[in-house]
């Protein structure tokens, strides 16, 4: 097998967000605690890394209204978020100051001081472990601490910019 020795162009930024609007992907609300108060956001850039030790990754945009208190932080946690839970992820996906966010839903504080979703479907509490820029993002990467997970079963997915519904039990 030939390596052919070429370098391509990436793709325009237009064409990449509508190609990854078809990679459905759970929702989730990463939030974290600061002097000032809790800060979280909506993110579907979350995924494993490695169950030993056990790490999950998440990304920030860099021109987010939260990064500076996550730029700081040592603790988050990751909300995954649930059926009936869509207002909320709007909430936190928009422009709505930070403190009118905490207002909506039940959060209880971890073990890490992260505000924690009591009804997510389940929520990772982290110590960030390492940090890395790529293009517009910082990607944090955390040992998970703590897990609390919900009876519930339906998690709530985005694709094809609109949420659905995966893992609802069939009806009797």
């Amino acid at each position: 097998m030939t390596i052919i020795d070429r370098r391509f162009e990436t793709v325009e930024s237009t064409e990449f967000r509508n190609g990854m609007s078809r990679l459905g992907a759970a929702v989730n609300i990463v939030t974290t605690r600061a002097p000032e108060g809790p800060f979280g956001f909506t993110a579907s850039a979350v995924c494993s890394v490695s169950d030993t030790p056990a790490t999950l990754l998440a990304c920030i945009n860099r021109q987010s209204s939260c990064f500076p208190a996550f730029q700081a932080a040592r603790f988050f946690c990751v909300n995954t978020l649930a059926c009936g839970h869509e207002a909320l992820s709007n909430l936190f996906g928009g422009k709505t100051p930070m403190p009118e966010r905490f207002l909506s839903g039940r959060w209880l504080q971890g073990k890490t001081g992260a505000p924690v979703l009591e009804d997510a479907l389940v929520s990772f509490e982290c110590e960030l472990a390492h940090a890395f820029d790529e293009g517009t993002h910082r990607v944090l990467f955390g040992r998970v601490v703590d897990i609390r997970r919900s009876d519930r079963e339906a998690a709530l997915l985005y694709c094809s910019r609109r949420y659905v519904v995966c893992g609802e039990a069939a009806p009797a």
